[in-house]
């Protein structure tokens, strides 16, 4: 089951190198907008939206690179 998963996102990614980077880089672009947004809140405070966007980000320049 997780190999055959595994198997279709490889396939499906490795047309669409570009996608994974994109999503870090608009992840990372929300957690900019939310601080202006929702001062203070907990999303902000853990800076969530940026971590989560810069390891999508990393992940995807390394799978691109690999495929």
């Amino acid at each position: 089951m997780i190999s055959k998963l595994l198997d279709f996102f490889s396939n499906y990614l490795a047309h669409r190198k570009g996608l994974l980077p994109i999503i870090g880089i608009i992840l990372i672009l929300v957690n900019l907008v939310l601080q202006f947004i929702f001062p203070g809140s907990i999303l902000v405070t853990a800076n969530l939206f940026l971590h989560i966007g810069l390891i999508v980000a990393i992940f995807g320049l390394m799978l691109a690179w690999a495929l």
